[in-house]
């Protein structure tokens, strides 16, 4: 069964490390490049005792197998804070726990607590762990000893500890010399020790069997004070353990935790005050732990905290199954490092504390530099990259240790410093971050599933984002541009002004920044559209079927250039003297420039477009279709929205006719002082910035129903309005403008719709704000009079009636861009275009030159090519200026992999198997081991498909029992050379290896697992 982890004998698990790292140059998918050495020769100082680095894994999904153990440690853990144990385990606790477990979206989410395996196979997985971890060590030449520290955790009652089977954990980890796990680990090592180059039978004797010589204290929410302290007093006084009692959150109060996490935009983790009420209070625990420090001094011991443990919320939104659930990551961070500078400011920086709440990346230098230490992770290693992040992580920590030398405790006034600016921080506010998954609609596949979510569900007109995306970091700015010009007939235009979904889908929104997609396409037709206009010629005539197209915006553009392009002829009929509709007339100047606008006419007037400017817009359909055989209307969206208020209206200006004119008076309206805009749109963000700079005007407010966080305007313009001096004005629904008074409605925040965003509930309460101009920024409307003087159908919304190819509801007339649903984007304009042109061209019996989607054919790899992405894999770093920025795409088409990346307990690997003919070789296939997963969804999470790998994936199984009870594609060994195989259909063969009857890609990879992936089974 899936979710049933069944551990790997020491034996197995020696002989997978060793066979992987020969045949692939990996250990359980971490690649050997990203094996951590401590350069310098310093350390962290802890209990006595140096380690190499201070940082490593939160006790969790990374620490509760072997493997997992080995996989953290290779790449930079070095301490190890093992998963926690308790009288509840193995089957009694996994049917306790619902599934999926973890969600890591963003900040993380979880309902699992401790370990899933009996105590006792915890224990053996933990020994398993530590042989492996020095054992390798010094094979792969990482350190001459053990150089990391094991960190037990237990809960959750005094009862509970001092059970016989806890107990026996406890001093098993203390001193394991004579267990049996032990013994089994030591006598194989023995037995094989010749064959090891570097290992020794020296080493193998000098290894300590003091596994553990700390503990970690885990009590569950409500916990009495008086029985932590007997906990951490037992620990302490009567099993000589240094002691770290886990504290929460709630030691800093309801109303500070809910103003902070309110202040950054987390308004909708919902939490109440009762554990806040019932926990251990900050005066309390102060108290305690000044009792426990001055018994643990009697004893040479060391007592800490570590800060911090679960903060639990409810579940509103369906993000896992149950009622509540843990919180953790960025979300967390603030309050973590609230509650460390609390207690450490109440010691004066004399207290140890074990950290773990939102670390990662972007701000373990700080919090290490305050003296802080060890610090723990979860949640950024359950993002793409996975245990790989711990190298750039070590090598962080070892720079910071080294200027640290020499200094001990805490200094509480750099962490008060950190701790006062973490709110303000953009990093760890929710806005800055795309809200959403990566993942798209598409199946996932069995075989051949690598994806480039940037290209498919991000981008309406499916440009090859990675390819010229290369282009532009190496400075190949014309073949860049060549690669965007076949999909995209505006590249300056949407360069400048795209609302950049492709960022908001681009993999690295769940490592760091995502892409500068957009800017790279700026950069390409700043150096290239020149010349390529110049190159350009009008290609000859292979029709004489031609098409008009009403409208010369975006998506009139588009349908025209690519029909001419393909040999159609085309002529745009435009009211305006101008191309480009809103783009030229609406748009501020000060958000893309008339030169632009230009250079991207001219692509389709070098192509041999025709234009009329000045058109008669009471066009007729019919008298069109006598010299035309298409017409594409495309006319846009200019009707004035509704009215932003309920009543009055008395200087309520239309967001499109107060930024025409504003652009075209050069920003000298007379508008008074204080003007306010309704709306929360990118529209919006236009509207409030241009009236900023128009003459007399001194404030500008932004009035919004809802909170930032639900705002539909991109982040950048949100943060450019800001920059400008416009003041937002949340949770106010406008009702009435009247006498320079707008009187609006105290909005609070209501559940979240289906559609996932958070509705809005009224509470009664106005306010009114004085303003001299109103201006409404809701929505341009479509005027469909034309629609239905040319006889075209409407639907339901009052839209025009299209098929799938935009076609209307009168023959060969089709409708594209603004004028089709309600105003919209430039790249979704010319996708419509697109759209349009393809069917055309079908219809024409003529070929098209651009794609019409995201190409799903593998792409050849050269063994330089894949060292260069892998390298990437698990290293973060901001977003670039420059052009260089490309040089930090994953390139996901090529190779995703994503959750063989994330699995902690790498249950997702890769297989190189030889490929189908015309593809390239070898495939890369993911395989899923069943044994070895225990289904907490987060390679689900990540997937760039609608599926999930843990269910879809070929599986491979250990014993009949787990075949029978899942319904995965994938095969058993049944030994002497048979296996069962189950197909995608779900019918299930039986077969001899080599045997005839194996569908191909089948066939291909099991020849693969066994010829050369014989570990994995």
């Amino acid at each position: 069964m899936s979710e049933i982890m069944r551990p790997i004998s020491f034996e197995d698990l020696v002989n997978w490390v060793r066979s992987e790292y020969v045949r692939r140059g990996s250990v359980f998918g971490i690649r050997k490049e990203k094996f951590y050495r401590n350069r310098s020769g310093g350390g962290f100082n802890l209990f006595g005792k140096t380690i190499a680095s201070p940082i490593g894994p939160a006790a969790g999904p990374h620490t509760q197998l072997a493997q997992n153990i080995l996989s953290a440690y290779l790449a930079g853990s070095r301490f190890i804070e093992l998963k926690t144990v308790q009288t509840m385990d193995g089957e009694e606790l996994r049917n306790a726990i619902a599934r999926p477990c973890i969600s890591a979206v963003d900040e993380g989410y979880n309902v699992e607590w401790s370990t899933e395996l009996t105590v006792a196979e915890a224990f053996e997985e933990y020994v398993k762990g530590w042989f492996l971890c020095h054992v390798f060590a010094k094979e792969f030449g990482l350190a001459e000893s053990g150089d990391v520290m094991f960190n037990m955790s237990v809960g959750y009652s005094l009862e509970g500890i001092q059970s016989e089977k806890i107990d026996a954990y406890i001093e098993g980890m203390k001193n394991a010399g004579n267990t049996e796990a032990w013994k089994t680990c030591y006598q194989y090592l023995a037995d094989h020790i010749d064959s090891f180059e570097r290992f020794s039978q020296k080493d193998l004797e000098a290894l300590s069997a003091a596994v553990s010589p700390g503990i970690t204290l885990s009590t569950l929410h409500g916990c009495p004070r008086e029985e932590i302290e007997k906990i951490a007093a037992y620990l302490i006084g009567k099993k000589g353990l240094h002691t770290f009692i886990k504290c929460n959150p709630t030691l800093l109060g309801y109303d500070a935790a809910r103003s902070i996490l309110d202040s950054m935009g987390y308004g909708y983790i919902a939490f109440d005050d009762h554990h806040f009420r019932e926990d251990l209070q900050f005066d309390d625990a102060v108290e305690m732990i000044r009792r426990l420090r001055s018994l643990a001094k009697e004893k040479n011991l060391s007592v800490g905290v570590k800060l911090t443990n679960t903060f639990p919320v409810d579940i509103k939104r369906s993000e896992l199954p149950g009622n509540e659930m843990y919180m953790s990551g960025r979300s967390l961070f603030p309050l973590s490092i609230q509650a460390a500078k609390k207690l450490s400011v109440a010691f004066n920086g004399g207290l140890p504390v074990s950290y773990s709440g939102g670390a990662d990346f972007f701000n373990l230098g700080a919090i290490l530099e305050t003296g802080i230490g060890p610090v723990t992770m979860a949640t950024t290693i359950l993002k793409p990259g996975g245990y790989e992040r711990f190298k750039q992580l070590a090598e962080l920590a070892e720079t910071v240790m080294g200027k640290r030398a020499g200094k001990t405790g805490v200094d509480t006034a750099a962490l008060t410093t950190l701790a006062e600016n973490a709110p303000a921080m953009k990093r760890y506010r929710k806005e800055y971050r795309p809200t959403g998954l990566r993942k798209t609609t598409s199946d996932l596949p069995l075989f051949y599933c690598a994806k480039a979510p940037c290209m498919d569900c991000g981008c309406p007109i499916h440009q090859k984002i990675p390819r010229y995306l290369d282009k532009v970091a190496e400075g190949s700015h014309r073949e860049a541009f060549d690669i965007i010009a076949l999909d995209n007939t505006a590249p300056s235009i949407t360069g400048t002004i795209c609302d950049h979904q492709c960022q908001n889908k681009c993999t690295r929104v769940d490592y760091d920044d995502p892409l500068e997609i957009r800017r790279a396409k700026k950069i390409a037709a700043d150096h290239a559209q020149e010349a390529y206009i110049k190159d350009q010629k009008a290609p000859p005539l292979k029709t004489d079927k031609s098409a008009a197209v009403i409208g010369a915006g975006p998506a009139g553009i588009a349908a025209a250039v690519f029909l001419r392009r393909n040999g159609a002829p085309v002529t745009v009929y435009e009211k305006r003297e101008k191309p480009y509709g809103i783009v030229r007339y609406v748009i501020p100047a000060f958000r893309i420039a008339e030169t632009d606008i230009d250079r991207d006419y001219r692509i389709a007037v070098s192509l041999g477009v025709d234009f009329v400017f000045g058109a008669d817009e009471n066009y007729s359909v019919e008298a069109l279709k006598k010299t035309h055989r298409f017409v594409v209307i495309a006319s846009g969206a200019w009707k004035e929205g509704a009215s932003p208020v309920k009543t009055g209206g008395e200087r309520i200006i239309d967001a499109l006719k107060f930024l025409e004119d504003s652009k075209k008076s050069g920003c000298t309206l007379n508008l008074g002082k204080r003007v306010a805009v309704i709306g929360g749109g990118d529209v919006a963000m236009d509207c409030a910035r241009a009236a900023k700079r128009n003459r007399g005007v001194e404030e500008v407010r932004l009035v919004y129903r809802r909170t930032r966080e639900f705002m539909p305007s991109q982040y950048e313009e949100q943060e450019l309005a800001l920059e400008d001096g416009v003041i937002f004005d949340e949770l106010l629904a406008p009702l009435s403008f009247e006498n320079g008074l707008l009187t609006c409605e105290r909005m609070k925040l209501a559940d979240y719709d289906q559609s996932g965003r958070r509705g809005v509930a009224g509470t009664s309460q106005t306010v009114e704000l004085k303003f001299d101009t109103v201006i409404g920024a809701v929505g341009a409307r479509v005027d469909t009079a034309h629609f239905a003087r040319n006889g075209i159908a409407l639907n339901e919304q009052g839209c025009p009636q299209t098929g799938g190819a935009n076609e209307s509801s009168v023959p060969d007339v089709y409708i594209a861009g603004d004028c089709r649903a309600g105003a919209a984007t430039v790249v979704k304009a010319v996708a419509d275009g697109k759209t349009i042109a393809a069917d055309i061209l079908q219809k024409l019996g003529l070929p098209a030159d651009f794609a019409a989607g995201n190409a799903a054919a593998p792409c050849p790899l050269t063994t330089e090519r894949e060292e260069k992405l892998y390298a990437k894999k698990g290293v973060l770093a901001a977003a670039c200026d420059k052009a260089a920025d490309g040089s930090r795409c994953l390139s996901c088409a090529e190779i995703c992999e994503i959750c063989v990346d994330l699995c902690p307990n790498r249950a997702n690997v890769l297989v190189l198997a030889e490929a189908a003919a015309g593809a390239p070789a070898p495939a890369h296939q993911v395989v899923h081991i069943d044994r070895m997963c225990n289904e907490c969804g987060n390679c689900g999470v990540f997937c760039p498909h609608g599926g999930l790998p843990y269910r879809d994936k070929f599986t491979v199984f250990k014993t009949g029992e787990d075949f029978a009870e899942s319904d995965n594609p994938g095969f058993l060994p049944e030994g002497e050379d048979r296996f069962r195989l189950r197909l995608e259909d779900k019918s299930v063969i039986r077969r001899k290896t080599g045997e005839a009857g194996i569908p191909g890609d089948y066939a291909r990879l099991i020849r693969a697992l066994i010829k050369d992936h014989a570990y994995v089974l």
